[in-house]
């Protein structure tokens, strides 16, 4: 092998998708700085940045934590430390704030969306003038523009489902030994998308069926090995499956390592959680003791997030003896459960067999099964329920500190611990990790929370009911040791000052990150954050008519605004084109039940079987790259043999050689004699010398 000199390296470079992509990042870029003032949700996304910068845990039922992570990165990159209080919109940002930096990257993924729609459209097998039109729609799309240059995620995830449908067609259409990175880049794009926003969803569903067509026909093409075959399915499923999930998992891994402190949210999460954040209710529950025994005093937390969290609570005030409706109850002490923490949530875990209410060296640890008395620390009465109807929810059971008013009321005070997570029938009842339920001897029933508020004798606060168990479900029914000490104080008065201060025994609550995982999950799944109209909210059908506008910002002195509404020119063209495809699609259905066709059938989707009965097909090679688009017919059989060639100039077709395979007749016949008399010369020049 001779090496040839001079060596020569081509470089090809598409100026339009050069000139397109710098004025994509001028459009976007520039004065990115204006206004130096809180633009519309920023003043909602910039809370969550503040939140990153200080490493306080918080839950955005909005959507999953990867797009709040991109800002908060430029806002790192930009020096923010997140002391900015992002009270409400036109707020002006101090001069210590790098505004450029908190948008930069939502510019610069919005600036890139109008080179890929380019090459999407390119790789759609359009022409570079068709590319070249898709590119300047969103160029110019107005509502684009204002989007990307602040700090929002709609351009983030558009730039990543762009990305994410451009690498999977590059992969489909690229028949080469890199195509495995396009789909890698494609799976994790869409990863990416539904990591900002759970609307990202519906874009990997539209690419999963996609490639799940694509992937069967693989399956039938039987040109394909059965090797290559089952090579190319685990790929994609690799690629498109597996990856997302697992980098899906990580934007939360990496959410929840960031994120270790104590936050605003933290009453959303179980105490379990809670206890792995520092500060809040770690800083709380340090050096509690793990087990429970008989006479701790111990907090009870309901495990239902819905209408809010609370804790079982009891305080000196009676029922009413007549409610509003006119039925009667037990005139007893009240039983609520009370949202925020009180000395009045503490509870002291009895043993029926003993009177005493502290804890017996060595602790006798309360297991499955146990029944106990649960008996209110600051007031002494004991947790009671009977068959009186419940104030708010009266086909349940009244919850109440028993009171004897010698009415021949027996107290029916006896309640059966019931581990429901335990991991065997003689686990022990655990502080934070485990979950009980409290059954009631006398009736079976189970202490829950009904959801529903007392009136104002109750003080607003939520009523705790005793529900049968073929009724009670879910989450209302169980309850969690948050706060536990033991106690040592027989006497009330020594009681009541012992609840002020906390044991220290030191214990390891950590729960596994996938723990963590599902339960921060289902939260954001399931809890739904109040939130008030928004003053420049409108709806989505104002958006395609444009008869409105969303109004992002307005200076308060010089009355300059930035509204959000789309390009007049391209969303009516979009609007009537959509229109005139409507009608003429109409037309056409109906003037071909007529008989009328107006537009020649398909012959490559043309049945042989039936159209063509007698020819064969002989194009057997790869026509453009590894599919066969270009047939040829002939009424005999065997008779080519097709060879591919380059192809022709730019055209992305192959050509095809068709050779013969058959010997012409000519060359079939046998062969024949034949005499033939010729004149010699001496005759043929006398012949020509006669006149």
């Amino acid at each position: 092998m001779h090496l040839q000199l001079p060596l020569v390296a081509t470089l090809q470079v598409d100026v339009v998708l050069v000139l397109v992509t710098i004025v994509a990042l001028w459009t976007r870029l520039s004065q990115l700085s204006y206004p130096n003032a809180v633009v519309f949700d920023e003043v909602y996304y910039g809370q969550f940045v503040s939140l990153y910068m200080k490493q306080v845990f918080f839950i955005d039922d909005s959507g999953p934590p990867l797009g709040h992570m991109i800002l908060s990165l430029g806002a790192y990159l930009g020096g923010f430390n997140g002391n900015y209080a992002w009270n409400q919109i036109g707020a002006e940002y101090p001069n210590n704030v790098s505004v450029w930096s908190l948008r930069c990257l939502p510019a610069v993924c919005g600036a890139l969306c109008v080179p890929l729609v380019y090459l999407l459209t390119l790789e759609l097998r359009f022409c570079h003038l068709s590319a070249l039109g898709t590119a300047l729609l969103v160029l110019l799309e107005n509502s684009l523009i204002v989007q990307s240059r602040f700090m929002l995620l709609e351009s983030v995830l558009i730039f990543f489902v762009l990305l994410a449908f451009f690498s999977y067609l590059r992969f489909h259409n690229r028949p080469n030994s890199t195509r495995i990175c396009w789909l890698l880049l494609s799976g994790a794009s869409c990863s990416a998308a539904v990591g900002v926003k759970y609307t990202g969803v519906f874009s990997y569903l539209l690419l999963l069926t996609i490639a799940s067509v694509h992937t069967w026909n693989v399956i039938g093409d039987r040109k394909v090995s059965h090797f290559s075959v089952c090579v190319q399915c685990v790929c994609r499923v690799v690629c498109l499956l597996v990856l997302p999930v697992l980098l899906y998992v990580f934007w939360f891994y990496v959410h929840l390592s960031l994120l270790n402190r104590s936050g605003p949210h933290d009453q959303l999460m179980s105490p379990a959680f809670q206890a792995g954040l520092q500060g809040g209710l770690s800083r709380i529950t340090q050096g509690q003791p793990l087990e429970v025994a008989y006479g701790s005093q111990v907090t009870l937390r309901s495990s239902a997030s819905q209408p809010i969290p609370c804790w079982l609570h009891s305080h000196k005030a009676n029922y009413p003896v007549r409610y509003e409706n006119g039925r009667g109850s037990s005139h007893q002490q009240q039983v609520t459960c009370y949202p925020f923490k009180d000395i009045n949530n503490w509870w002291i875990v009895k043993d029926p067999g003993r009177q005493e209410l502290v804890v017996s060296g060595p602790p006798q640890p309360v297991r499955h099964g146990d029944v106990i008395q649960l008996v209110h620390g600051m007031t002494s009465r004991f947790l009671n329920s009977h068959d009186v109807a419940a104030p708010m929810s009266p086909h349940a059971q009244e919850v109440s500190g028993y009171i004897d008013f010698n009415i021949s009321m027996a107290p029916q005070n006896l309640w059966q611990v019931d581990i429901s997570n335990r991991r065997a029938e003689s686990d022990s009842w655990k502080t934070i990790l485990s979950q009980i339920r409290l059954v009631h001897v006398n009736t079976s029933a189970i202490l829950q929370l009904s959801g529903m508020s007392l009136p104002d004798w109750g003080f607003r606060q939520l009523e705790v009911v005793a529900e049968k168990h073929f009724k009670a479900s879910g989450d209302s029914l169980k309850w969690t040791v948050e706060e536990h000490r033991y106690g040592i104080s027989q006497e009330q008065k020594d009681r009541e000052a012992e609840l002020h201060s906390p044991t220290d025994i030191p214990v390891d609550r950590n729960i596994s990150f996938w723990i963590k995982f599902v339960e921060l999950q289902w939260k954001m799944l399931t809890v739904k954050q109040e939130y008030s109209e928004h003053k420049y909210s409108s709806t989505p059908l104002e958006w395609i008519t444009m008869d409105t506008n969303i109004a992002y910002w307005l200076h308060t002195s010089s009355n300059a605004q930035i509204h959000l509404i789309g390009n007049p020119v391209s969303w009516c063209l979009a609007n009537l084109g959509l229109l005139a495809y409507q009608l003429l699609a109409v037309v056409y259905l109906v003037r071909r039940r007529r008989g009328f066709k107006d537009l020649p059938d398909d012959f490559n989707h043309a049945s042989p079987s039936s159209s063509l009965p007698k020819f064969t097909q002989y194009v057997t090679c790869h026509t453009r790259d590894n599919k066969t688009l270009d047939l040829f017919y002939a009424n005999t059989k065997e008779a080519y043999h097709s060879l591919p060639l380059p192809s022709l100039g730019r055209a992305n077709h192959n050509l095809v050689h068709r050779q013969p395979v058959y010997k012409p007749l000519v060359q079939r016949q046998p062969a024949v004699i034949r005499t033939v008399k010729k004149w010699s010369e001496e005759a043929e020049e006398a012949l020509s010398t006669q006149p």
